[in-house]
């Protein structure tokens, strides 16, 4: 191994040939690693509990500061060991080194999983992928370690062409992609965060804290591009052709998204609508459950989500039956014969909706008599509802079985239709032989 690839592992290598394994020297190297290692573990578990006790400001500690405490104490207890081995026998340890290197890697791997499991919290893939990127990582140290790294890029970064007056290698194309992924991914945790913060308070309206989310992530996720492109050497003039060419895109081919997208904001702004809000549009009913720049998310009662474009919202007639108040009017159909007591009918209506708790007291519940028909008289019990969002065909369902035992219990017929034929003396029947 040259001494350009000359590496941690190499040098402690080196000491166990010339010192021995169990020589003094390398026997209080070991020593004092360990020491570290279990002071470090020993802290560790003994703040644990009060660590988790504490509520941070940012959600830290659950999570993030127990998975990180045990490596960032290692590092520094390590780093100290070594400094006091350096003072006392006048030489650095090679084994403390490369513990050091180690402790790096642990806490950047710790430190990517937990910005990844915040970034996408609720994400399945998460989980899965966690163990495949920590092996990735460590592979890399690993390489590092053995010297092997280094020359791995020095053949990437020979594999290499011109494009215009750029030169451009595996290598840089690589650490481009990094470069961008690692921006990115902190932009997108950035914006996690201040969406956390800025949903958990009260002072401000919710379509305004939506608003100044979307907004907040998209500058984040545009200097986070602009940053990584300054990084990798990409001069930032190039994308005004780039913008040019988006402009025209917008003009023909993608005027239908940018139009979603300025509604999006339009209806946040407007507070026309708002999470939660039971809404009729373009033939569909339901809850407003998600706001997005480009469409809403839709919950019908029946618990099926229609996305419906913003563009739609701007477009149409939209009903709000929660825009000042959420109670809606309900009519209930009722049809009695006419020998029926309309009175003792009306009264006995109204008396079945004292005992449920979703009809409003205020307007009073009130039975209206509507039409006279062929069969029988039509009323209609009405009433105002609480919550129409949890949906109207079980209340029906209840008030009409009480409807049904209250009028069996008083003898109060609900007709069916029929028809009277009245013969009169004399005359001729269709068909008839007489």
């Amino acid at each position: 191994m040259s001494s350009n690839t000359e590496n941690v592992l190499f040098n402690v290598v080196k000491d166990v040939k010339h010192l021995g394994f169990f020589s003094t020297d390398f026997l209080l190297q070991i020593a004092v690693l360990l020491s570290c290692w279990g002071l470090a573990f020993l802290i560790v578990n003994r703040s644990k509990r009060r660590v988790a006790a504490k509520n941070f400001r940012w959600q830290l500690a659950n999570d993030g500061v127990q998975r990180l405490l045990f490596p960032v104490l290692a590092l520094i207890l390590v780093t100290l060991g070594n400094i006091t081995y350096q003072v006392f026998e006048g030489q650095t340890s090679s084994l403390l080194r490369l513990a050091n290197l180690l402790m790096v890697g642990l806490v950047n791997i710790r430190i990517l999983v937990y910005i990844i499991r915040r970034t996408f919290e609720g994400a399945t893939w998460v989980q899965r992928w966690e163990r495949y990127i920590a092996v990735v990582i460590w592979i890399g140290y690993v390489l590092h370690v053995v010297g092997i790294l280094p020359q791995i890029l020095e053949a990437l970064d020979t594999i290499s062409f011109d494009a215009g007056k750029v030169h451009i290698s595996i290598l840089t194309v690589i650490q481009g992609l990094l470069s961008v992924g690692a921006t990115l991914l902190i932009a997108m945790w950035i914006g996690r965060l201040i969406e956390q913060r800025l949903m958990s308070t009260d002072v401000m309206d919710m379509n305004v804290r939506v608003v100044l989310v979307k907004v907040m992530r998209s500058l984040l996720v545009v200097l986070a591009v602009l940053a990584s492109l300054s990084m990798v050497g990409i001069d930032l003039t190039v994308l005004s052709v780039f913008g040019g060419a988006l402009g025209v895109g917008l003009g023909f081919g993608l005027q239908k998204i940018a139009s979603n997208y300025v509604s999006g904001f339009i209806i946040l702004l407007d507070r026309s609508i708002k999470l939660g809000d039971l809404i009729s549009v373009d033939n569909r009913q339901g809850i407003i459950s998600g706001l997005t720049s480009r469409y809403i998310v839709l919950k019908a009662p029946d618990g099926t989500e229609a996305l419906v474009p913003n563009d739609t919202l701007i477009s149409q007639t939209v009903v709000n039956q929660s825009y000042n108040d959420r109670s809606v009017w309900v009519g209930l159909p009722i049809q009695v014969a006419y020998n029926s007591d309309l009175d003792q009918v009306m009264r006995l209506m109204t008396e079945i909706t004292k005992d449920e708790s979703r009809i409003l007291k205020e307007p009073a519940p009130g039975a209206f008599v509507t039409a006279f028909a062929d069969s029988g008289i039509n009323l209609t019990l009405g009433f105002w509802l609480a919550d129409p969002e949890n949906g109207q065909l079980g209340l029906k369902s209840d008030l009409n079985m009480k409807i049904w035992r209250a009028f069996k219990a008083n003898n109060i017929e609900i007709p069916y239709p029929r028809r009277d034929i009245t013969i009169l003396p004399g005359s001729v029947l269709p068909n008839s032989n007489v």
